[in-house]
């Protein structure tokens, strides 16, 4: 009997809009946690190549990487890679230069690829192996600056070694801008036999792991008490660059998947609000027959949950080819091999999604049918709804709330989601409140305005809720548009086609105007020309830099050498957040970037000890300063006036610009002009992010269609809510005479007016989340997006007229008898 019921009730609409709005909810969360977590990991493995593996483990001294850890990995199903680094003279017959030597083993790299070419006029070859056993690869410059051919002979120290090729580009070159030397790859065994490192050389070792998620995150775990201060261990979202966009990417991930929790919620919590009404009579009629309201309550809870295994079910199937196909367009959009991988981890969201939202939403208003007298079977009266409790309201918003916090892992996301949706309700209740008391009025002549402003005054809480609805509805699909078009073209912005992509470095004082004066005759626009001169941070308001903080080991800036610069002009890509920049004229104070002034606790005032050489400056900060790091254009943490304490320090000079491909031939006469100026070239960093930021600009897509899918949805089920009270006063209108054409006009206009104000209020409170999102969250600029503001209450009122016309066609087509008969 029971199973009986429960597929009869399939067959009403209210059950089929909440099982449709569950399926929508269900398969929308998990497909985005299967594309999302899938586009991660290609986001990751694309970004991985700037480390040449997954993880690097970095000695901080020149410590070599303990045997054991290596074997430790091996044993975990790791695959690990041994690199060093260090500076020597390499000699040939025209002489010597200092290099940055690169020694790898035959393992590397990891990830990623080399490019590399077989002389000076062969094309570029991406390879996946370094040099062999007594061979070297010479960066170009370097080939022309020692005067050697392929098959040519250097030395290192006490061997010889092979030109065996040109090293043009390595996945993990650093935009290291103290590695003015030029590079040369050798093996790793073959630096023994050199007889260069010898106790108290510098040298930097490396360890390069990849493989599985979980062996790094075990292997991380069974390193760290054993690192200490000695090591570092890295990955790709500690790079400045990289880290930075690839921290936008999945703010932008979990933003999508935010919304889609609140407009499951909302769909729920419509649908089953209107089913609970519509078994009001039938649970009447169980208690005349003597069911308690226990058992009624135990029925409806086995139904609901029935429903909801099977709905999210079907939602997770559905989620699986889904995400494959987003998977599928994503990669032929970006020109890449389809590898998609799936887990059942992701799909928990969807399942917690499906069970708390059910639960806390559509559970309550129907454990109230309890309540139904069983005197409503003999009364035909509508009986007053009852209203949910506080205490069940405030419930249903914690569990949505904890929901998108466990989601999105960002509480500030939620906290900026959720000031608008508030904002959103008040302004809809004093704002509802308001405008029906100024229809009331008003004086319409027109019939088809002034039934539909009866309505809206008689159904004034039904109003209210479509209209909030609605308004909430539109503002998430908003904040959305506003996201993709805003947010993303900002980060865009931060990183054009003509974003600099070659650094000049070391430029010597007496070549400054030499420099531009070539730049200039190749019209090559640069940046600004910076003095850097190196120093290191030693003291804070008298206290020793390494005593200020807790842990000075984790604050690398504190362990090196820093290129400090001066300038009376504040960089283009750079933003004052606390205190004053410089004048043309100040002598005095220090400028610092935010990042490292939150690490060191620095504050406007704070006096800051630099050690240039034998020499100690000593300066205020006067400024704090945002800086975008992505923009790769020359930034700095301490920054001085262009007058001030740098001013008679021995400096170099560093610029940047941009060139295109076809004009590289300019760097070969570049070289030969300026042989000791270190140019650095850094194509491929702005290859891969831009490369990212294409990969999210198609996943916010993806995810934008879905939303609005979902969004589409709800207000489906919204209009449908009130079909049964709507068909009843259209049947009785159009017996007392009311023609077909007045009852369109003025369901139109009903709908019409809902939309806009919807709309309007759903747009501004759109605004206020994307001020929070972009001006907290992204640190970007905001302005009001007019256009949006002028469009949406428009097109709002145009759709959901439209949606209330299509719904209610019954009460418009059908005869008024059958309609009074089939209400009943």
């Amino acid at each position: 009997m029971n199973g009986v019921l429960i597929f009869r009730d399939l067959r009403q609409r209210t059950v089929k809009v909440m099982l449709i709005s569950l399926l929508i909810a269900v398969s929308s969360v998990a497909t985005i946690s299967l594309f999302s977590e899938h586009l991660q990991q290609t986001l990751l493995s694309s970004a991985n190549a700037f480390l040449a593996a997954d993880r690097q483990l970095n000695s901080r001294s020149s410590a070599p990487i303990p045997s054991e850890w290596i074997g430790q990995a091996q044993s975990q199903g790791l695959k690990t890679s041994l690199v060093a680094e260090f500076s020597t003279m390499v000699a040939s017959d025209s002489g010597f230069h200092l290099v940055a030597v690169k020694a790898v083993d035959d393992q590397y790299p990891l990830r990623g690829e080399l490019d590399w070419q077989s002389d000076l006029d062969s094309p570029r070859q991406s390879i996946m192996h370094g040099p062999a056993r007594g061979e070297v690869w010479l960066n170009p410059r370097l080939m022309r600056m020692l005067e050697v051919s392929l098959g040519d002979e250097v030395e290192i120290g006490v061997t010889a070694f092979k030109v065996s090729g040109l090293l043009v580009r390595e996945p993990d070159a650093r935009m290291n801008l103290s590695a003015l030397a030029p590079r040369l790859m050798m093996h790793f065994d073959d630096v023994p036999s050199t007889e260069v490192i010898q106790p108290g050389s510098r040298i930097r070792h490396q360890a390069l792991f990849a493989g599985a998620e979980s062996a790094l995150v075990d292997l991380e775990q069974w390193l760290e008490p054993q690192i200490a201060g000695e090591f570092r261990w890295v990955d790709v979202r500690q790079t400045e660059s990289l880290g930075e966009a690839l921290a936008r990417a999945e703010a932008f991930l979990m933003l999508g998947g935010s919304l889609a929790v609140l407009l499951a919620a909302v769909a729920i919590a419509v649908s089953s609000r209107e089913y609970a009404r519509s078994q009001r009579d039938v649970v009447a009629l169980y208690k005349t027959f003597g069911m308690t309201g226990r058992k009624i309550q135990q029925h409806y809870l086995f139904r609901l949950g029935l429903w909801g295994v099977c709905t999210a079910i079907l939602g997770l199937l559905l989620a699986i080819p889904a995400a494959l196909l987003l998977a599928s367009i994503a990669a032929r959009l970006m020109d890449q091999s389809l590898q998609f991988q799936w887990s059942l981890w992701p799909v928990w969201p969807a399942v917690l999604t499906a069970a708390v939202v059910l639960f806390a939403f559509a559970w309550p208003a129907i454990s109230r049918l309890r309540d139904i007298p069983a005197m409503r079977v003999f009364r035909s009266l509508e009986q007053s709804k009852p209203a949910a409790s506080l205490v069940e309201t405030s419930l249903a918003l914690l569990a949505v709330f904890a929901l998108i916090w466990l989601y999105t892992a960002d509480g500030l996301l939620v906290l900026a989601l959720f000031s608008g949706l508030s904002l959103l309700l008040v302004t809809l209740a004093t704002g509802s409140a308001v405008l029906l008391k100024l229809l009331g009025k008003l004086s319409f002549t027109w019939q088809s305005w002034k039934m539909a402003v009866i309505r809206l005054k008689r159904h004034r809480s039904a109003s209210l809720v479509q209209l909030t609805v609605f308004a909430m509805t539109l503002m998430l699909a908003s904040t959305l548009i506003l996201t993709r078009t805003a947010l993303l073209s900002d980060w865009q912005a931060q990183l054009p086609e003509d974003a600099p992509n070659h650094f000049l470095l070391n430029i010597p004082a007496d070549s400054v105007e030499s420099v531009e004066a070539f730049l200039t005759q190749h019209d090559i626009d640069q940046n600004p020309l910076y003095p850097i001169v190196r120093g290191r941070l030693i003291a804070i308001n008298g206290t020793y830099a390494n005593e200020w903080i807790v842990n000075p080991e984790q604050v690398s800036e504190l362990n090196r050498e820093l290129s400090l610069t001066a300038s009376s002009a504040l960089p283009e890509d750079n933003s004052v957040l606390a205190g004053q920049w410089f004048t043309q004229q100040e002598r005095w104070g220090v400028s610092v970037e935010q990042s490292i002034a939150e690490t060191l606790g620095l504050q406007i005032g704070d006096e800051l000890q630099f050690s240039i050489g034998a020499e100690v400056i000593s300066e205020p900060v006067t400024s704090i300063r945002s800086v975008q790091w992505d923009s790769m254009r020359p930034n700095f943490f301490f920054m001085f006036p262009e007058q001030g304490a740098l001013t008679n320090q021995p400096a170099t000079w560093l610029t940047s610009f941009y060139l295109a491909d076809e004009d590289k031939l300019i760097l070969n006469d570049f070289v030969r002009q300026f042989p000791t100026i270190a140019l650095l070239e850094i194509d491929h960093i702005i290859e891969r992010i831009q490369n990212i930021i294409s990969q999210v600009s198609q996943a916010v897509e993806a995810i934008l269609v879905m939303i609005l899918l979902a969004a589409l949805a709800v207000m489906f089920s919204v209009v449908s809510a009130t079909l049964a009270e709507r068909q009843r006063e259209g049947a009785l209108i159009r017996t007392l005479g009311g023609t077909q054409r007045l009852m369109n006009r003025s369901i139109m206009l009903e709908f019409a007016m809902i939309g806009f104000f919807a709309g309007l209020a759903g747009v501004m409170a759109a605004e206020l989340a994307v001020w929070g999102l972009q001006y907290r969250l992204f640190e970007g600029q905001f302005q009001l997006h007019w256009p949006l503001i002028l469009v949406v209450p428009v097109v709002s009122a145009v759709l959901i007229a439209a949606f209330g016309r299509w719904q209610l066609k019954p009460v418009l087509e059908v005869s008024p008898m059958l309609l009074l008969r089939r209400l009943e």
